[in-house]
């Protein structure tokens, strides 16, 4: 009976983070390029009281054993890296990569991270850089009144003095393992040993997106979904719950035998 209150407190923990990564997924519903998150669980340890195939006194195989399971955990929570919806703005700095990849910013310790949010802006310097001002890397500086257009190989150019300019090329990054990536907030993600070394080459080839101007992604939260797994979390955890109370209950009766 100690099995069942420690098996169903590992649900009731579990079951809470769930909720947690639910919330955190609403929370970020109208967040640009933000990517939802599914937590995956795993079975714990097994009390092995009888090994399948054990031999019976009669000397007859036993071809089933007896295991009691010891409760559930968090594995690990997985981002979902499936296309946000795309909405129209008609700025020319908004940029969404239609396919597979990643925008390359440089961060403030020198480090390159990934980003599928394409709301850009021009700094002081013509640098086009996200909202909170990290550069796009490699770095494409804007003339100042230049009317841009973005191609969707990720050409960037402009006309200056009545000319057409080429002012560099947009690089997309892949990873063969995006779920592998360290969120650092902002969406924004990092590599890890996990996600593998980043594949940087041009939109379009080799299986890397294409480039779209005056377009957004947005979340890929679906909300009918993440209210559905909500209540089927919140039904697990009571559960959970009922089943404590039940072993609870089963645990006085026994105690209460030599009254």
């Amino acid at each position: 009976m100690m099995r069942a209150l420690w098996s169903a407190a590992t649900g009731m923990i579990a079951q809470e983070l769930h909720v947690d990564t639910i919330a955190n997924n609403l929370a970020n519903v109208n967040t640009g390029g933000y990517k939802r998150q599914r937590v995956n669980f795993q079975d714990l340890l097994y009390d092995t009281m009888r090994m399948p195939g054990t031999p019976s006194a009669q000397g007859v195989e036993i071809p089933t054993g007896i295991q009691i399971g010891l409760g559930t955990r968090v594995a690990s929570t997985s981002k979902m890296f499936d296309q946000g919806t795309f909405q129209e703005t008609g700025n020319p700095l908004d940029l969404v990569i239609e396919g597979n990849g990643f925008f390359q910013i440089l961060l403030p310790d020198g480090t390159i991270g990934y980003t599928r949010a394409g709301a850009f802006s021009l700094d002081s310097q013509g640098n086009i850089v996200t909202p909170e001002g990290y550069s796009l890397e490699p770095s494409i500086v804007v003339p100042s009144g230049a009317q841009i257009a973005v191609g969707v190989d990720g050409t960037v150019s402009a006309i200056i003095s009545g000319q057409p300019q080429n002012l560099g090329q947009i690089q997309i990054a892949r990873f063969a393992n995006p779920a592998g990536l360290l969120s650092k907030g902002h969406s924004i993600f990092v590599e890890t040993a996990g996600s593998g070394a980043a594949i940087t080459g041009s939109p379009g080839l080799d299986g890397a997106g294409t480039i779209a101007q005056g377009v957004l992604e947005l979340s890929n939260v679906k909300v009918v979904t993440e209210m559905v797994n909500m209540i089927v979390a919140q039904r697990a955890y009571e559960a959970n719950s009922q089943a404590i109370k039940i072993a609870d209950s089963m645990l006085q009766t026994a105690s209460q035998l030599n009254r």
